[in-house]
């Protein structure tokens, strides 16, 4: 039987680069690396369930696009292997509606913002209220990524109405907009992405999505460490172990959390992309991914048994 410490199921061209430094990270921290991709998902699964094939800790990037992947996930559930993001609790995360929710409760600062049943089950509703919203606002598919279906200046009942029913079995956010606050070293909007404990804060562009690595200066010191305070809370709520999250900065020192929770986090390396993350930022997430497991390793059973 082969065993692995980690594996990484993906489907994504573009994170090709990610997995190179994760192979970087996993063989100066000794640990074993299996790749499971779309060409080997039909192999391993098989190996997976005949008990010939197993492995410690998941990262899993495919199953939010690709279901066929699924049995992975399954298989290390039964186990009770370390998934990095576990599939239900990520499912949810996605859910925009469901995270407005439970951070409000939770008593983090949130845009003003009206939820609106999916169209395929309420296809007529009474007109929401607008002018709590302001006079522009976004629209928002509840359970959609990578700004899919987002209308980000929208101003009229007619433009709700349109967008409802580009995806229509799911619910709609109309969100008022939120003015960051312009600093002495940028405007004051921030993507927090948290890895496993460690949170990398970074200066954010809304317009061209470029990524700039916070420092922690003295003149930063209290909006480096209250972000990153913020990121634990999320992750605390959420339960994911790898994800970002967008929050401005706005008068009366109020950190508004505007995007809520993104999963699976987009990981093209800067270097190779205007908008990716900055390396620096994914050679830590692949430590610190690696890292994890390490401490895995000394649960490893002799010859795990694989039923799938």
């Amino acid at each position: 039987m082969d065993y692995y410490d980690l594996c990484i199921a993906w489907n994504w061209e573009y994170d090709a680069d990610f997995v190179g430094v994760l192979e970087a990270a996993c063989a100066e921290h000794g640990v074993s690396l299996l790749q499971i991709t779309p060409p080997s998902l039909s192999a391993s699964c098989a190996s997976l369930r005949d008990g010939q094939l197993a492995f410690g800790t998941l990262l899993d990037r495919a199953t939010d696009a690709d279901a066929q992947f699924l049995p992975i996930v399954q298989w290390a559930q039964r186990r009770g292997s370390d998934n990095i993001n576990l599939h239900h609790k990520a499912r949810r995360a996605r859910d925009k509606a469901l995270m407005h929710r439970d951070f409000a409760a939770a008593g983090l600062s949130v845009p003003h913002t009206v939820i609106l049943p999916a169209f395929s089950q309420h296809p007529s509703i009474p007109p929401p209220d607008l002018s709590q919203l302001g006079p522009l606002f976004s629209i928002k598919p509840a359970c959609r990524g990578g700004g899919k279906g987002v209308v980000n200046a929208a101003s009229s009942l007619e433009e709700v109405d349109a967008a409802r029913q580009q995806y229509p079995d799911d619910h709609y956010l109309l969100q008022a907009h939120v003015e960051p606050v312009d600093l002495e070293l940028g405007r004051a909007w921030f993507r927090l992405i948290y890895c496993l404990g460690k949170v990398h804060p970074c200066w954010w562009d809304v317009e061209t999505h470029i990524y700039q690595v916070l420092q922690r200066s003295e003149q930063m010191e209290h909006i480096f460490d209250t972000l990153c305070a913020l990121a634990a809370r999320i992750a605390a709520l959420c339960g994911l172990g790898l994800f970002s999250t967008e929050v401005a900065l706005t008068d009366g020192d109020d950190f508004v959390v505007v995007d809520y929770v993104n999963d699976p986090l987009d990981l093209r390396l800067q270097s190779k992309a205007v908008d990716g993350v900055p390396d620096t930022v994914v050679r830590a997430i692949a430590d610190r991914v690696a890292q994890l497991a390490v401490h895995g390793q000394r649960d490893a059973p002799a010859r795990p048994s694989g039923t799938l």
